[in-house]
């Protein structure tokens, strides 16, 4: 009989995971993992593959060599709709949100079901992001930028997500706006584990529990947000930031 998972278990694991865009080698050998009721960020410069990390693990770009384990199952052979049928929710960078529909046809759209527990899923996301419910009836596409992130992280929580995978939910995004999606953030991981994609140091290291650096595709370093928030040389060598532009 299986023993019971604690929750320091990793509900997220990749081991050595290769990806291939094309002829491009862009993950090269990577691992990491993500704990129950934490934040693990992937932070790194612009083509370190950070994103390409979470396409893999959604399904988007397979690996083609490595294991991902979700909850103990591999799943790195499985359809991106099965990935997503097992409780993976994924925010794409472009937000991927339907602008012709209205906000409500949008979420409507994303449930997998229509029962009571998603409509408890559903008020808590409309009143994490109060301009949703403003807008409910209103074209997705004449949103701000700011509101249409909103509402793509409200789809995908919308239904029974116990991983969520979101990439770059600060980019373009006024500051007051960044600490709406933080809060947010931090709320949504009291019901999900959340691995993001992130290259604003403030917003990382705001919701941040662990991270992993990413460099050239592959992952030179991890540990804990608050070691990596103190330690000057990393962020330099591999973020840019320099004790100034903290």
């Amino acid at each position: 009989m299986e023993e019971e998972r604690s929750v320091n278990d990793a509900i997220l694991k990749v081991e050595k995971a290769h990806t291939f865009i094309g002829q491009h080698h862009i993950l090269q050998g990577i691992s990491f993992e993500s704990k129950a009721d934490a934040v693990t960020v992937l932070i790194g410069r612009n083509g370190a593959g950070k994103s390409t990390a979470l396409r893999t693990v959604i399904g988007l770009l397979p690996p083609s060599e490595g294991k991902i384990f979700f909850k103990g199952e591999e799943i790195q052979k499985k359809k991106p709709y099965e990935i997503a049928r097992m409780g993976i929710g994924f925010v794409p960078e472009n937000m991927g949100i339907f602008a012709g529909l209205t906000v409500e046809e949008n979420m409507r759209v994303a449930m997998l079901v229509e029962d009571e527990a998603t409509t408890q899923r559903l008020e808590r996301a409309l009143d994490m992001f109060a301009d949703l419910r403003k807008f409910w009836k209103g074209k997705a596409g004449n949103l701000s930028g700011g509101q249409k992130q909103m509402l793509a992280i409200a789809r995908a929580i919308v239904n029974d997500t116990s991983l969520l995978l979101i990439d770059e939910p600060s980019k373009g995004l006024a500051p007051i706006i960044v600490d709406a999606v933080i809060e947010a953030i931090n709320q949504i991981k009291d019901h999900s584990v959340v691995v993001l994609v992130e290259q604003n140091f403030y917003m990382a290291s705001s919701v941040g529990d662990y991270f992993y650096i990413m460099d050239d595709g592959m992952v030179v370093h991890g540990g804990i947000m608050e070691e990596l928030v103190h330690d000057e040389g990393l962020k330099s060598k591999y973020l840019g930031i320099s004790k100034t532009g903290d």
